[in-house]
């Protein structure tokens, strides 16, 4: 029997995915200073699609702060923390995340992905359930497939609809996990509701909370913080640094025996170099920063009213969100890629988010806002989306 080989087969899926309008690729931008970048023919566009809520990505500050730790350190760790890889900067950051998230201690991940995979893996298995809201981020439910233990998913932001499945589940742990503000929606999850439904079940409440720490709760703590809710409450807490921090890497914060457990047990921390001490030094300037700095915040929220009640004049079908992440829903995956580079002609790269990333026949333009931008790039983004939005 001939079987055909690898490139035959993979050509074929991918022209399956051409076919569909759901082919992707890396979209090159020359450089970004603020809200503007260059593409590569040259052309200056405002960039409407970052996560860098903060405008701290292109700040001096916290890049003098890395290149002075990359004299002083060098431009690598070399090995995992574990082995000779663990520094003073790492140390100093993961005291400064645990004191602004109100937290006991705090542990360095190289990424997001690789927080969400270590710490589900190493605190649950076999006999035991992760329950998940539907739109969680795909590493929450990679973090669960590859942990063995049973994975049932509740419907988006619903507590009642956990509280019915904890009821009937008979898993000797029950860990419960949520984004707190979706990615792809920008809607936050309901988190008093959650605990009190997972306090009332003995289950474990986890809630990654990459797109709300700098952007909501007093001193930009977080959607725990503006909830109220404290490590009682929700024990396990992560967040990632590459997004209102404008830096990169990851954390997860909780208490002291939460995190030793994980020093022992958390895979993708053991087995993995640690990140660059310049990286670290850059992020606490840039913590330091976004915990001071509220005029930031402020600026931003004042651009995201801007922004909704533009849309709302123009009829445009945004999603209700309260935070930088705004969704302007189009539909089909081939309309979504039209409209984006219609506004990248007219000046504005937005991301056309398709399937698989969200369900067939809601693909979106993701605009996400920053305090790097102006009230007149919201209004030019406006206008754009008004006339390329097909009606």
């Amino acid at each position: 029997m001939n079987r055909p080989g690898l490139d035959q087969v993979l050509s074929q899926r991918l022209a399956e995915r051409h076919a569909a309008g759901l082919h992707r690729s890396p979209r090159r931008l020359q450089g970004v200073e603020g809200p503007y970048g260059l593409t590569p023919d040259g052309r200056t566009v405002v960039v409407f699609c970052a996560n860098d809520y903060l405008g701290l990505a292109s700040d001096p500050r916290p890049g003098q702060a890395m290149a002075q730790a990359a004299v002083d350190q060098g431009a690598g760790s070399g090995a995992a923390h574990l082995v000779s890889g663990h520094r003073p900067e790492h140390e100093a950051l993961e005291r400064d995340l645990a004191a602004w998230t109100g937290r006991e201690a705090a542990l360095l991940f190289s990424t997001g992905y690789m927080a969400n995979l270590g710490v589900i893996d190493a605190l649950v298995g076999r006999g035991d359930t992760v329950l998940e809201d539907r739109l969680n981020h795909a590493s929450l439910l990679d973090g669960a497939r590859i942990s063995g233990a049973r994975l049932r998913r509740y419907h988006h932001a619903d507590a009642e609809h956990l509280d019915a499945l904890l009821q009937k589940d008979t898993g000797r742990h029950r860990l419960v996990v949520t984004d707190g503000v979706f990615s792809m929606d920008g809607d936050c999850a309901p988190l008093p509701a959650l605990a009190r439904v997972a306090r009332r079940h003995g289950a474990w409440l986890m809630v990654d909370d990459a797109h709300g720490l700098g952007v909501l709760g007093r001193s930009g703590a977080g959607l725990l913080a503006e909830a109220g809710l404290g490590q009682a409450d929700v024990p396990v807490l992560v967040g990632t640094l590459g997004k209102a921090l404008g830096s990169f890497g990851a954390f997860v914060a909780g208490s002291r025996v939460l995190i030793d457990a994980l020093v022992q047990s958390a895979r993708t921390w053991i087995y993995t170099t640690a990140p660059a001490p310049a990286q670290a030094a850059a992020t606490r300037e840039a913590l330091a920063m976004a915990r001071d700095q509220d005029w930031r915040r402020d600026h931003l929220g004042r651009l995201i009213r801007r922004f909704r009640d533009g849309a709302a004049d123009l009829n445009l079908p945004l999603m209700p969100s309260k935070t930088p992440i705004q969704p302007v829903l189009v539909g089909e995956a081939g309309q979504a890629l039209a409209a984006s580079r219609a506004l990248e002609a007219r000046g504005y790269w937005v991301t056309a988010i398709r399937p698989p990333t969200v369900p067939p026949g809601t693909a979106r333009l993701r605009v996400t806002l920053s305090a790097a931008h102006a009230d007149h790039h919201v209004d030019g983004l406006l206008g754009a989306l008004g006339d390329c939005l097909p009606r």
